[in-house]
């Protein structure tokens, strides 16, 4: 999707808005030279910063942060997905084990 297709998707959003967030690394499209090419993850991040700016208005200088944090969030989460298909793959005993040991 290019940049005249994501930024038919947010009312109020525009071209210089969502350029800066690429320049400042809140957006990481596929670049091909001066052509921008987001896809479904792009877009979702773009949604997201969106929101944040306009629904919730979080000031410029606090995105990054907020940014970050939701990141670390998502890195938890997908890792604890990991943990948990790791434990549902050992026998039952070793799950019961590790239940009791969580208390």
């Amino acid at each position: 999707m290019d940049v005249a297709a994501v930024i038919a998707l947010f009312p109020g959003l525009t071209q210089v808005e969502l350029t800066t967030w690429v320049e400042r690394g809140w957006v990481i499209p596929d670049a091909d030279g001066t052509t921008l090419e987001f896809h479904e993850i792009d877009v979702a991040r773009v949604r997201l910063i969106h929101d944040l700016r306009s629904g919730m208005d979080v000031g410029e200088d606090a995105v990054p942060l907020v940014l970050s944090l939701l990141d670390q969030v998502y890195d938890l989460r997908s890792r604890l997905k990991a943990v948990l298909r790791a434990v549902e793959a050992q026998p039952h005993e070793v799950q019961l084990a590790i239940l009791e040991r969580l208390g």
